[in-house]
């Protein structure tokens, strides 16, 4: 439910969701109400993703007749992929867990040599099934994993699937190798908009998700976002965030995960043209008291809600926060929250005047690790303690910080991160964000880039002691990631936008106290 005091607070978006037709306009496939026509470059021809619950219902038993195929075959699956191609399968494994008899599944989205020499051991590499995911087919992170594990496999085509648009150098080259499979992807279903098509339920079918009725739920969800915009989920969330607000996303335990995939859709869909919604989770539940301002509120439950998340829910309503608030029956209604998400995007860009669905800054840290690549030149020397002192004394009010983290993720960085973003929420007073590179270049660095210049930045980086190599080009990961940390400070750094780099956990945790 929406509670009535968000409809007060935002009912003048609401009626002109209403007044603007704006519902209905989406369905219709009406580019104007972005604000542009059939020549705008990714607008027209990036709407499939309104007609997937159909035309993806009669390929349900394609991808469960491939997933029996594999589960006979393998008992892991890494998925290699960036962004769209990765977060919603990601989303569904974590939420869903394993199933006896299917695959684990295992996602390889950093270029650091740590993280993709443990996506898959030597031990475990012929029991895996490797699933090369990009629409393009020429995204770097993607085509250096492809690089790598087909000479680790000697080749073996058999041993590979790709998940791409059709006619892309990856469907060819995948062909040409004999890849077990290639699945294509409707062309006119952008990367972020992508959970409910080949990207996300191949990988779904294959950890043992019921295609069909993971499909189904999203079908009921499109009818009821066809309704009336007061009597209509998607478009009442889409009013809440058609603002450059922050949206603080409350989720529990069992649907952690499903902040990443919230955090690139809305980052990289609004963030463009000085405006743009900021999305942050994993903030500490017990700051919040209700009375924060320039925030909306949005919260998911599966199962029983923690009493953390519940007191934090009841202050929240006590103070009178915007809040949206819906329980999620079981996991398969996971599709109805992809779609009802996707949907409330398109509205908010209609509010906010941005096309939601291409990225026009993203291409800033691609050209600036390009030109780093080439000239071998290193990278930048780590910022002393008084420049990042001073990068502390300058964010105000209104501001927010993000958390660069060019590191391998995993158990002790994640709760490292999650303590530093708690810490420096706690003296800013700011909301925080943390994220992993490269990761984050796919999602929210268009929003660093492209949205309100409130973003304060500090990137952490560290030194790999090994390499592993990209076969057919002159460099490895460790100098492939270290050129993107260097082109996104480059980046953010040409636009004026504060940022610092620290080389050590201890000097930055020190400095926040």
């Amino acid at each position: 439910m929406t509670d009535g005091a968000a409809l007060d607070g935002r009912g003048v978006r609401l009626e002109r969701v209403e007044a603007q037709r704006i519902v209905q306009r989406i369905w219709d496939r009406d580019v104007s109400v972005w604000g542009g026509d059939a020549a705008t470059p990714e607008l027209s021809d990036r709407l499939g993703w309104l007609a997937l619950p159909g035309t993806m219902a009669g390929r349900a038993e394609e991808f469960t007749t491939f997933a029996e195929w594999v589960r006979a075959r393998f008992d892991r699956v890494l998925l290699c992929g960036m962004g769209g191609s990765s977060l919603a399968p990601e989303v569904l494994w974590r939420t869903f867990g394993p199933r006896a008899g299917y695959p684990s599944l295992h996602l390889l989205d950093s270029t650091h040599p740590d993280a993709v020499a443990a996506a898959a051991p030597d031990a475990a590499l012929a029991r895996t099934l490797i699933l090369i995911a990009s629409k393009s087919g020429t995204t770097i992170e993607t085509a250096s994993f492809d690089r790598h594990f087909w000479e680790r496999t000697g080749g073996n085509g058999a041993q590979f699937v790709a998940i791409t648009d059709p006619g892309t150098t990856l469907a060819r080259s995948a062909a040409d190798r004999g890849f077990a499979r290639v699945f294509e992807s409707p062309p006119d279903v952008g990367g972020r908009f992508s959970a409910l098509s080949p990207f996300g339920l191949v990988p779904a079918a294959l950890i043992g998700v019921d295609v069909a009725r993971f499909v189904e739920r999203a079908a009921g969800e499109a009818d009821a976002l066809r309704r009336p915009a007061r009597d209509n989920r998607g478009a009442m969330l889409g009013a809440l965030m058609g603002d450059d607000t922050t949206l603080t996303l409350l989720l529990g335990d069992a649907l952690g995960a499903l902040g990443l995939w919230v955090e690139q859709l809305v980052a990289e869909s609004t963030g463009k043209g000085g405006r743009g919604v900021l999305p942050v989770y994993g903030e500490p539940l017990a700051a919040f008291t209700g009375r924060e301002t320039g925030r909306v509120w949005v919260a998911r439950t599966l199962g029983p809600v923690p009493v953390v998340l519940a007191d934090a829910i009841e202050r929240l309503r006590g103070g009178g926060a915007i809040l949206d608030q819906h329980p999620l029956d079981d996991p398969y209604d996971l599709a109805a929250e992809f779609l009802r998400f996707e949907f409330a995007t398109a509205v908010a860009g209609a509010l906010l005047g941005v096309n939601p669905f291409d990225q026009p800054n993203v291409a800033e840290s691609k050209a600036h690790t390009s030109r780093v690549l080439a000239s071998g030149a290193p990278p930048s020397a780590a910022d002393d303690p008084a420049a990042l002192e001073r990068w502390l004394t300058g964010v105000r009010p209104g501001d927010y910080v993000a958390v660069m983290a060019y590191l391998p993720a995993g158990t002790e960085a994640d709760t490292r991160l999650r303590r530093l973003q708690s810490r420096l929420g706690a003296r800013l007073g700011v909301p925080v964000t943390v994220g992993y590179g490269p990761r984050f270049l796919h999602s929210t660095g268009q929003l660093h880039k492209g949205g309100p210049p409130r973003g304060h930045f500090v990137q952490i980086v560290d030194h790999p002691l090994r390499d592993l190599p990209i076969p057919g080009v002159a460099y490895g990961f460790a100098r492939l990631i270290a050129a993107q940390a260097e082109g996104d400070l480059e980046a953010i750094r040409s636009r004026g936008r504060p940022a610092v780099r620290v080389d050590d956990w201890g000097q930055l945790e020190r400095a926040v106290g």
